[in-house]
């Protein structure tokens, strides 16, 4: 209220998180940005600055985007993202062969049939590393800066990776 009466919008912005997560949950990248900032955008950077070997991507349908899978084929990864209900293949010639394929084959199989064909259910990973760190961590940030942030949000993410190591069964 007190920010209202002063003159400032009473709502203040938030911050989203965006992981990228492997195959066995460690979380292999990580960006803070403002609410505003695309989720496409930020992935395909995500994409781009990983270590190593991407072997496939997968994410819900908010990436599914040419810039996405554009990152993701530079990187020789398979992608697996739903298209949006409203997709259609490209008409002015190949913009992403690999999401016209995917159009494709969602169009041929059903969407529920391609999901569990593709392995979209690896998306849940994602999911699992974000209540980790929410229930572990908490759901906000301490640091005021943006810098401040992505450093909070980068050790957050590695001391989540160093509990999961400890972790897991020998098995």
């Amino acid at each position: 209220m007190a920010a209202v009466k002063h003159g400032r919008s009473g709502r203040r912005g938030w911050k989203k998180l965006h992981l990228g997560v492997d195959g066995s949950g460690v979380i292999r990248a990580q960006a803070v940005t403002e609410s505003t900032v695309d989720d496409a955008t930020t992935g395909s950077r995500l994409v781009e600055h990983v270590v190593g070997e991407v072997a496939s991507v997968t994410a819900d349908a908010a990436y599914d985007t040419v810039a996405f899978y554009k990152a993701a084929g530079a990187r020789g990864a398979t992608v697996v993202v739903p298209p949006a209900k409203t997709a259609s293949v490209s008409q002015r010639g190949p913009r992403s062969g690999l999401r016209d394929r995917t159009i494709r084959r969602v169009e041929a199989l059903g969407r529920r049939r391609w999901q569990k064909e593709s392995g979209y259910h690896q998306q849940a990973r994602v999911e699992n590393a974000f209540f980790r760190y929410k229930l572990i961590i908490g759901s906000g940030l301490r640091a005021r800066t943006p810098g401040g942030q992505q450093t909070e949000a980068r050790i957050a993410c590695n001391v989540l990776n160093r509990m999961t190591e400890l972790g897991r069964p020998a098995s």
